[in-house]
């Protein structure tokens, strides 16, 4: 199939799949319907493991959409199909420019859309189309025109064609098919500009030889000083984080117990200061070795200081997770906690990419090159796991489980409090809860989520 028929495909099923109905299965069967059309119009030589592997996260984020659709799965269904269609056609550009392409091709969509010979066949040797469009599409345009003017100046004229009526929303449709085909058009026929190909080196995760030359980076701060910038820099960085390492664990472990909105309140604010100390130290590494210290033999006190630097960083990180866990185990899980965990993780994740990148010379943009896939692989995380279910599990072993907050706040949470409700015979808890399924079950098909099809 040419790309026309991919576009014209894929808005019409948007159009079949969304009609009348809520947002539900038919969003991940468009996911997968998108996946495998993507896979085979992808040349062989563009299916590469990456391509695969998006390949199969797209397949397992339109299941989860249509296990649980909620946010976290529509965000991997998008992420991941954006990404298999991008390596699809660009198996060597750098997924950071994915965001670019993307809103670059939303703006210009309209002005692609107009030029028609760059995505609508130029001829036809089957000659199908031709026809189609000379004895179709064309009449079909001039009947409409002269219909509504015919209709306005003829009352039974119009009356022939008003007393039958047509169950279809015909502006539903339209608004449905604008909005499938715009999707359609930027996924398929979405276009690189020329400055994004040009600027793909400057994303590489790699030195190229002329940066390896040893260079003062100021021209008001010459090498030796700039190294020696460094040193100091990194020694006087690591005394003071040792003595906040000791304060931060004495205020956490050894000071008087608090109420539980004051411990809340300094266990975030606590997290918050760790998680930018993070960010704030990895900036600070990848200010001395963006380039020649990478190479320089001179710079290996620096080299050392700065390990030491995200080792205790490191700690840090370890420290507040172990807060966070004392935390859970007096208070229960919530989901900003289980965030919490995420992003700790995700610290960790930093540091030990910062702490690769000068064991290995890398530049600074390995780090966001792979943090980038760090981050999606916590968005199919989030989307694959039922972690309303996990929460409600956990907490329903603790005397103060507050049953009514978790049917209400906590998402698919129905399993384990029915569970609960049939071993506290709590018929009024029950009824609520049943009373939530059967508006689920209700839904048409393509509107079901198949978590509530499995409650039973």
């Amino acid at each position: 199939m040419k790309t026309h028929h991919y576009i014209f495909l894929t808005a019409t099923l948007f159009v079949v799949l969304f009609y009348n109905q809520d947002l539900g299965m038919n969003l991940g069967i468009l996911g997968i319907i998108y996946a495998v059309l993507t896979l085979l119009r992808t040349p062989e030589q563009n299916r590469t493991r990456i391509f695969l592997i998006l390949f199969v996260t797209s397949i397992l984020s339109g299941f989860a959409f249509m296990w649980y659709g909620d946010f976290p799965s529509f965000l991997a269904v998008v992420s991941s199909l954006l990404m298999l269609g991008y390596r699809s056609r660009n198996r060597k550009l750098h997924m950071l420019f994915l965001i670019p392409v993307f809103i670059i091709n939303c703006i210009t969509a309209v002005f692609r859309f107009f030029s028609l010979d760059e995505w609508l066949p130029k001829r036809n040797v089957s000659g199908a189309w031709q026809k189609t469009l000379a004895f179709v599409l064309i009449p079909l345009v001039f009947l409409s025109v002269f219909f509504g003017i015919y209709s306005v100046g003829s009352d039974h004229f119009a009356a022939i064609f008003r007393d039958y009526e047509l169950d279809l929303n015909v502006w539903q449709v339209f608004c449905l098919f604008v909005i499938g085909f715009f999707i359609a058009f930027n996924y398929w026929n979405y276009a690189v500009e020329r400055f994004i190909y040009k600027g793909n080196h400057f994303l590489d995760n790699d030195f190229k030889e002329s940066s390896k030359v040893q260079k003062a980076t100021y021209s008001f701060l010459d090498l030796d000083a700039e190294r020696i910038s460094g040193v100091v820099s990194f020694f006087s960085l690591n005394i003071l984080l040792v003595f906040f390492i000791i304060t931060y664990n004495y205020e956490q472990f050894y000071e008087a117990s608090k109420t539980p909105s004051q411990l809340s309140e300094e266990t975030h604010e606590r997290v918050n200061a760790v998680i930018l100390s993070i960010v704030m130290a990895i900036l600070v590494i990848m200010f001395y070795f963006k380039s020649g210290f990478n190479f320089d033999p001179k710079a290996r006190l620096m080299k050392m200081l700065a390990k030491i630097w995200i080792f205790l960083n490191a700690v840090l990180v370890c420290s507040a997770a172990l807060k966070n866990f004392e935390y859970i185990m007096n208070y229960g899980f919530t989901y900003k906690r289980l965030g919490v965990i995420a992003f700790l993780i995700l610290s960790l994740a930093g540091l030990m990419m910062t702490l690769i990148k000068i064991q290995k010379q890398k530049r600074n943009l390995f780090l966001f090159n792979t943090m980038a896939w760090y981050f999606y692989g916590v968005i199919l995380i989030c989307s694959y796991v039922n972690w309303g279910g996990f929460i409600t599990s956990e907490n329903i072993k603790r005397t103060n489980f507050d049953a009514d907050y978790h049917l209400t706040s906590v998402n698919f949470s129905e399993k384990p409090l029915l569970k609960y409700a049939d071993e506290k015979k709590n018929g009024q808890l029950r009824k609520e809860i049943m009373k939530k399924i059967k508006e689920e079950k209700s839904k048409t098909f393509l509107s079901k989520i198949i978590y509530y099809q499995t409650v039973k």
